[in-house]
């Protein structure tokens, strides 16, 4: 007779049933890999001391990393060498030629309370030039800035007292003077006519003071001939424009006056503000070493910067209302662009090429002039002390030409 029975009956039981019979599997694998391994660690010293195994366990060479396994009887000492690594790359070869030569700027200020001084706040200047015994700094005119006493910190900690020898506010920038007897290391200077975005590069400075003087940070120029509008009177109108480098190389306060540095170790720009807001990291800006140069070098030979001079107050259309445009200046209505001059200067180069007060600048040299920050930028960078620039002008509604011969502010 055939019994049937419930589908689950004995369920529980047959169950138990082979999960003992899977567990004794699994105890005897565990036992039998555990008395193989056992076998293998013990043989390897006998098998390795007569030479049977077919191949070398220790690795041979005095820079490898090895092992070497020896033992007697049931005793095994595994002995491991040490590794040195010499680790240099294109950037710790920069670093190593241009770091001693980016010192830290200490601005003194009196305080006011009989004639006591402080530290008002520190940054970074870049070594450029040694020569009869003295030493050149290129930083930064606002770290100077207000400044009663200025002292350089060098690499090793040293503090010397600087000189100012001149300072320019408009390119940010100034050169001071110290004794060269401690200075052994000059920065090369490159160039950044040929820098390109992508390209790395270094900046070297004291950030947040000299308690992490000689810091390095790495990244890429970001940007070339980035402007950034620049307020030097406090009227909230900007003054002049700025041309940078911008990188994502860390720059932050104590950094200004840093070198910016190629992978070749050569100082292709002064590192000058940093955009300081919450939403925005990675944006530092640095002014390109070749506009630097002839400031640092008028600043070093005459403690200023001799630039071209017209004798004439500017101010642009855009900043007065377009009524004024027909009404005051008699312009003609195609006309919505240029600099028109609020006065004149007597015996002045624009006063000698027959300019008037409300006369409006158009053009020069052949370029459109829309504001007096492309004014200045003409004057300023394209042409040079004793040079002739063709003016083009409208005066009560009628267009003129004259040419001015440019003098230096102080010759005239």
């Amino acid at each position: 007779m055939t019994l049937v029975g419930y589908y689950d009956q004995n369920y529980e039981q047959n169950n138990s049933k082979q999960k003992g019979n899977r567990g004794g599997l699994f105890l005897t694998a565990l036992v039998g890999a555990a008395l193989g391994a056992l076998i293998v660690i013990f043989t390897i010293p006998i098998l390795l001391k007569y030479d049977i195994l077919p191949y070398n366990l220790i690795p041979k060479g005095p820079e490898s990393n090895q092992t070497t396994v020896n033992g007697t009887g049931n005793q095994q000492e595994i002995i491991q060498s040490q590794v040195n690594v010499n680790i240099i790359s294109g950037v710790t070869e920069a670093v190593d030629k241009v770091s001693d030569a980016v010192v830290g700027v200490i601005n003194i200020q009196e305080t006011g309370f009989w004639n006591d001084t402080s530290e008002a706040g520190t940054g970074s200047g870049v070594i450029y030039k040694k020569e009869k015994g003295k030493a050149f700094i290129a930083t930064n005119h606002h770290v100077i800035a207000g400044a009663s006493n200025v002292e350089v910190s060098l690499s090793d900690g040293t503090r010397i007292p600087a000189q100012v020898l001149g300072s320019d506010e408009m390119m940010d920038l100034a050169v001071l003077q110290i004794d060269g007897d401690r200075i052994n290391t000059v920065a090369e200077i490159g160039s950044s006519e040929n820098v390109r975005v992508g390209e790395p590069v270094i900046a070297i400075g004291n950030p947040l003071g000299l308690e992490f003087s000689g810091s390095v940070t790495q990244g890429i120029i970001s940007g070339v001939e980035r402007t950034i509008p620049q307020d030097l009177n406090g009227d909230g109108q900007p003054d002049w424009q700025a041309e940078v480098l911008q990188t994502d190389a860390a720059i932050n306060p104590g950094n200004s006056g840093g070198a910016l540095v190629n992978i070749q170790g050569q100082v292709i720009g002064i590192n000058s503000m940093k955009i300081a807001e919450q939403a925005v990291e990675g944006i530092g800006f640095s002014i390109p070493i070749d506009m630097a140069m002839p400031i640092i070098e008028d600043l070093e030979n005459f403690g200023e910067v001799r630039r071209p001079f017209m004798g004439v107050g500017l101010r642009s259309l855009n900043e007065i209302p377009s009524y004024h445009w027909q009404e005051t200046l008699k312009l003609p209505k195609q006309i919505d662009e240029g600099v028109f001059l609020v006065n004149v200067v007597p015996n002045s180069p624009a006063a000698i090429a027959g300019l008037k007060e409300l006369d409006v600048i158009v053009e020069l040299d052949g370029e459109p002039i829309a504001d007096v920050l492309e004014l200045r930028k003409h004057l300023y960078i394209e042409k040079n002390i004793g040079d002739t620039m063709d003016v083009i002008y409208y005066r009560e509604g009628k267009k003129y030409k004259t040419q001015m011969h440019l003098v230096g502010e102080n010759t005239f």
